[in-house]
């Protein structure tokens, strides 16, 4: 997420009553999740196990519950709860609407058709010659380009799966990103697509999406990508473009497909693949699956 203006690093750490380390004008920009950040972000981490990894990233400023050595050219914002802070941050510059109020900053293309029954957040933006269908539920801040079909009862911008365990209950890390269907895509019925926790989920230009497909948050899809019924990718995954998933492939969270693969149906991807067709529970290569099945079926 991009702040609308430039803050300080002091004035941030009035707003979540934290200590900081760093010039009081430390320049920052915005805030998003480690997989994602830029020069100038905040980025928020809360156990000593990923501590490296979040002083080491691109991030200049580390959200951190315990005052470490700063790495040069950083701040540190310290906090008894990061998570926390995090999401008061994010919904001090990005207000949370929910459906609640009607304000309807809503741009519309020329050409483009909704149905009456589709449900529209606050500032989205819908390009030209788009087709939606009824019951659509379009969420906040969803950009919508040319030429797109949204078939019935899909959900563009609903909130992460993104929780933490606190005092024996579930505590959200709230979504202030959101959607962005690029020109060309056609999305079918009773899809669900979460918008980013503080970045954008992405669906490529000229991809193809059947019915029941779940897209977890910031992932970003490629284009001209081909996504049969009821495939699951979680959270923070990138695929390549022109990517085959088949029925029922489950993509687990932050992995990544190259270009061109076939994932073939019901396989479960837990690793980056490289470019080829995979097939079964733990995605092997399909040609080196068949060779070891004619040897098992060989055995006497």
């Amino acid at each position: 997420m991009r702040f609308h203006s430039p803050q300080k690093l002091k004035t941030i750490a009035d707003l979540i009553g934290s200590e900081f380390v760093g010039p009081e004008d430390f320049e920052i920009l915005g805030t998003n999740e480690i997989h994602m950040v830029k020069p100038g972000d905040i980025v928020f981490v809360n156990h000593p196990k990923y501590y490296d990894k979040a002083l080491n990233s691109a991030a200049t400023i580390i959200l951190i519950d315990k005052k470490v050595e700063c790495p040069e050219g950083k701040a540190l914002l310290v906090s008894d709860d990061p998570f926390r802070d995090f999401n008061k941050i994010n919904t001090h510059f990005t207000r949370i609407y929910n459906f609640t109020e009607e304000l309807h900053d809503v741009e519309i293309g020329e050409g483009t058709k909704i149905h009456r029954t589709a449900v529209i957040g606050n500032n989205v933006v819908i390009g030209k010659n788009t087709l939606i269908f009824p019951n659509v539920v379009i969420g906040d801040r969803t950009v919508i380009g040319d030429n797109v079909v949204i078939q019935s009862n899909t959900v563009l911008g609903g909130d992460a799966f993104y929780y933490r365990k606190l005092n024996g209950n579930f505590d959200r890390l709230i979504s202030v990103g959101n959607v962005v269907i690029e020109n060309n895509v056609e999305i079918g019925n009773g899809c669900t697509i979460d918008r980013g926790v503080t970045d954008s989920t992405v669906i490529g230009e000229g991809s193809v999406l059947d019915n029941q497909i779940q897209i977890g948050h910031d992932t970003v899809i490629g284009k001209k990508c081909l996504i049969a019924s009821q495939v699951g990718i979680a959270g923070c995954c990138v695929i390549g473009d022109e990517v085959t998933l088949w029925g029922q492939v489950g993509i687990a969270s932050g992995n990544k497909i190259e270009d061109g693969s076939v994932i073939l149906g019901k396989t479960g991807v837990n690793r980056d693949l490289k470019k080829g067709t995979y097939i079964g529970m733990f995605a092997e290569d399909f040609k080196g699956y068949l060779k070891k099945e004619v040897k098992l079926r060989n055995l006497k």
